[in-house]
């Protein structure tokens, strides 16, 4: 008679001989339930905190991502430092806007189809690879997303293979575009993106690169109310992570605070920010 592995506490044949390099795709013929887009919908609105702007700018050398802190849930703030920017893993990160509990859900997720990726196949993927996974899961939450549960992230890293820092960005439907330049998502992206279009250039010093994506998520939340912008008496500001051939690093509060403060003493001088040159 055969032992049953519950019994023995070891774990069935299956679990230690994946037949493939995707976890997702494993999860879903052994335990499918689990997968965030096959869990049972619940009936009529569902109201749940939302995270908001993400955004994302390029410079030679690298690619920072950065997210202001607040979620709201309707006309309320749910959460004042809320966590919207991961690493994905050593070369890539992925910021998140959308419904926050699927969208962390998701990114941890995202972590580990990477990682079994990598011991499964004793490689890790190609960043236009990860690119094609992430959108591959976004798809997997449509139905959700049809509900009002979306889940819209930006997606950002170092390809080794170009040697430069890129940008993808995800409709709910996991369409995938590659942005060039600068790039932003979430209920602010639109003031976001007009800011950045004015003072992003291509030759941009990393530091020109982190304060450019403050000052934007600084206009996001001037004229959107679900963008959180600094807050000094809390100390609270925007997580600021930069990837580059060294791999992903996360601002320290230190080094987020006084670039916070920079720009928000700058803005007492002049509160519509700083000017770009007229041609």
């Amino acid at each position: 008679m055969e032992a049953n592995p519950r019994s023995t506490g070891r774990l069935p044949a299956a679990f230690l001989t994946p037949g493939s390099s995707s976890f997702i795709d494993f999860l879903a013929e052994h335990s499918p339930e689990l997968l965030p887009g096959n869990r049972k919908l619940p009936e009529g609105i569902v109201e749940a905190p939302h995270g908001t702007t993400i955004v994302a700018a390029t410079f030679p050398g690298g690619v920072v991502l950065a997210g202001d802190r607040r979620a709201t849930m309707g006309n309320m703030i749910a959460q004042r430092d809320i966590e919207k920017v991961f690493p994905a893993d050593e070369y890539s990160a992925v910021g998140i806007a959308g419904t926050a509990g699927l969208a962390v859900e998701m990114v941890k997720l995202f972590q580990l189809e990477l990682e079994h990726f990598e011991k499964v196949e004793g490689a890790t993927l190609s960043l236009e690879g990860k690119a094609n996974r992430l959108s591959t899961m976004i798809r997997s939450n449509l139905g959700m997303a049809m509900q009002g549960l979306a889940v819209v992230p930006l997606f950002a890293g170092w390809d080794e293979g170009r040697e430069k820092g890129r940008i993808f960005s995800y409709d709910v439907t996991g369409g995938r575009s590659e942005e060039h330049g600068y790039a932003a998502t979430g209920s602010g992206s639109i003031f976001a993106r007009g800011s950045m279009k004015k003072l992003y250039r291509d030759d941009l010093t990393e530091q020109q690169a982190t304060t450019l994506v403050v000052q934007a998520l600084y206009d996001a939340a001037d004229d959107d109310s679900a963008t959180g912008g600094p807050d000094l008496a809390r100390r609270i500001f925007p997580i600021v992570t930069v990837i580059t051939e060294e791999g992903f690093r996360r601002l320290s509060e230190a080094e987020s605070s006084e670039l916070a403060r920079s720009v928000t003493e700058r803005r007492l001088e002049q509160p519509d920010g700083p000017r770009a040159a007229l041609l």
